[in-house]
């Protein structure tokens, strides 16, 4: 597919590593490029820099904000200039017509305006191509952080994932492969049935409670799953490695309270693979824009 998009506008809202690799690419494009929460470098000589993120989306066709998201109250906080957050939500209702907004998971704060202003959005981290490559550098720092954490090797530890998506699937793969006993829980009938395909051991979500025999637990559960009334019957010694998008699926007050070692480990392929995850984005967003450009409706 021939890419041109010579032009176009592309404001760019902080982020980290993997944005800043993704800035380099478009650039490549002859995209009029606009930072805001960059610092300057050499690479990026050709980009337009902002300190007024204002300024920075007027016009824009397209904005991007970081894989890594917002808070819950819609602030950008992850900048590498390491400047004040980017209120996202303040930002929205001056976004052109026209404009679409690309963001890793966007909070129901960002989904409320962008309905309200009709602005389309785009869920990076939703798009099967870039999940399922960003599934790698997400499983390996799971695996990195259990590692580093635990008192014994993962081979013959028993690791608990809750919720079985396309993170879920790579990080049982990985673990199997390590030697660990995994067991999978979820709600979802056919992800108990590809456990078993696996040579996983499936276990009912409703059936948690009664199962608290775990080394570790990998969350993906974007909800409060791991419950005071759960964490109460676990041994002291489990590790909780929280990989859900924030607040997280853990009481992590409970957990504190219990002595229950929780960590609430965002955006891994940032910290982890930063330029592995930047190519992944970088491979996929110029074809996506080329495509809804050209008016492509299959293009998400």
């Amino acid at each position: 597919m021939e890419i041109n998009l010579t032009d176009v506008s592309v404001a760019v809202l902080g982020g980290d590593l993997r944005e800043l690799e993704l800035a380099k690419t478009l650039l490549n494009y002859n995209i009029d490029l606009r930072l805001v929460g960059f610092p300057r470098c050499p690479e990026l000589e050709n980009a337009i820099y902002f300190f007024d993120a204002f300024e920075a989306v007027k016009g824009a066709e397209f904005v991007m904000a970081p894989m890594a998201n917002t808070d819950m109250e819609g602030r950008i906080f992850l900048r590498l200039d390491n400047e004040e957050p980017i209120d996202l939500k303040k930002l929205i209702p001056v976004f052109s017509a026209n404009t679409v907004l690309f963001i890793g998971v966007a909070k129901p704060v960002i989904t409320e305006l962008a309905d309200k202003y009709q602005i389309r959005i785009v869920e990076t981290a939703e798009i099967d191509e870039v999940a399922i490559l960003n599934s790698i550098p997400t499983a390996e720092g799971a695996i990195q952080l259990a590692m580093e954490e635990l008192p014994i090797t993962l081979h013959g530890s028993k690791c608990l994932i809750v919720g079985f998506g396309r993170c879920g699937m790579t990080l049982a793969r990985n673990l199997k492969s390590l030697g660990a006993k995994v067991s999978i829980a979820t709600r979802r009938k056919s992800q108990l049935a590809r456990a078993i395909e696996m040579g996983l051991i499936p276990l009912p979500l409703k059936e948690l409670i009664n199962h608290t025999e775990f080394d570790v637990i990998f969350n993906f559960a974007p909800a409060l799953i791991l419950t005071r009334s759960y964490l109460e019957r676990l041994r002291k010694s489990t590790l909780i490695i929280d990989l859900a998008a924030a607040p997280g699926g853990v009481d992590y007050d409970a957990a504190e309270l219990l002595g229950i070692k929780s960590i609430l480990a965002l955006s891994l392929p940032g910290k982890v693979a930063p330029v592995t995850a930047g190519k992944i984005l970088s491979d996929c967003i110029p074809r996506l824009l080329q495509e809804i450009i050209g008016g492509d409706e299959n293009a998400i």
